[in-house]
Formats: structure tokens, sequence, C-alpha cells
């Protein structure tokens, strides 16, 4: 085997350095999940104060916005656990990106309207 066959490897993040991003994110992560939670309680308190129920799609709405955020950041951290501290920020900001136009989405999409029968 030659010198130029060997695949040239980085070193990896500090553990201590990759731990504090990952807590960073976390906090941002866990701010979009408690945001969810919150539309999950609110849509509930609108769904009563007409008297009305939250239908399937609606749970699954609801439950969707609060799974992703945990999913995305479990990805993030996954796939950039042996990543430069470029990398992982790139992924990081990529997730949270990614749940903000998801959100975004089902929120346009969906609208209080159509979540209530």
């Amino acid at each position: 085997m030659t010198a130029s066959s060997v695949p040239e490897t980085r070193p990896a993040a500090p553990v201590w350095l990759t731990s504090a991003l990952a807590a960073l994110f976390g906090l941002l992560f866990a701010f979009d999940v408690w945001e969810a939670v919150g539309n999950l309680v609110g849509v509930s308190v609108v769904a009563s104060g007409l008297e009305t129920t939250i239908n399937a799609l609606g749970w699954v709405v609801l439950i969707l916005g609060i799974l992703l955020p945990m999913a995305a950041f479990a990805l993030a951290f996954w796939l950039g656990r042996r990543r430069n501290l470029l990398a992982q920020v790139l992924l990081y900001l990529a997730g949270l990106g990614t749940v903000a136009a998801v959100s975004l989405s089902l929120l346009a999409l969906f609208g209080i309207g159509s979540v209530l029968t």
C-alpha cells in the first residue's frame, strides 16, 4: 500500500467542545419542542372552547411537530459525532432549518381550521 492510497483522516474535535456544542444546539432544538408542546396544548384549548375535537390529521401534525425536532437533533448529533467542528455546526444548523421549514409548512398547509372536526 502506498502512502498516496492511505485515506487522510482529520482529528475529531475535542470531546468537551463537541459536548458544549451539542448542549447549545440541544437548547435550540428543545425550544422547538417546547413550542410544539405549546401548540398541542393551545389547539386542545381552542378545540374544547369551540366544543369540538382534534381530528386524526390534527393529532398527526401536532405529534409530528413534537417528534421532528428531537429526531433532527439526534440525526445531526449522530452524523456529526466523528466530524470536525465546522461540519457539526453545519449539521445542527441544517437540522434547525429543516425543523423550521417543516413546521412553517405544516402551519401554512393545515392551519387551525383543518385540524379540528
